[in-house]
């Protein structure tokens, strides 16, 4: 009478393992779903780090203004190290763009 649960805990433990892998689906069949899924994202990505640098630059010029019109003498390198940053910033997403083919 004891080994009846037992079995039934085994059976439902063996259907379970079935049923899960009957839901797997092949693994180059996701490895293409993701690769498509991060190409869609990609070019909106390239679009927000074109925008983070717009907002960067705009930022920058009016630190470097104030400064210039302060009379500061590091304008010069703070104008640097701002267009750097937005250069930087365009210069990645073209790059990573160009690199991936996408």
């Amino acid at each position: 009478m004891r080994k009846r649960p037992l079995l039934i805990i085994a059976l439902l433990g063996c259907l379970l393992l079935f049923s899960i892998s009957v839901w797997a689906q092949d693994g180059n069949a996701g490895i293409a779903e993701a690769t498509n899924k991060v190409r869609g994202y990609f070019q909106s990505g390239t679009n927000l780090m074109y925008a983070i640098g717009s907002i960067t630059g705009l930022i920058g010029a009016i630190k470097v203004f104030n400064k210039w019109n302060n009379g500061e003498p590091d304008t010069g390198k703070v104008a640097a190290a701002w267009f750097g940053s937005c250069v930087f910033l365009v210069v990645v997403a073209t790059v990573l763009q160009s690199f991936f083919g996408l």
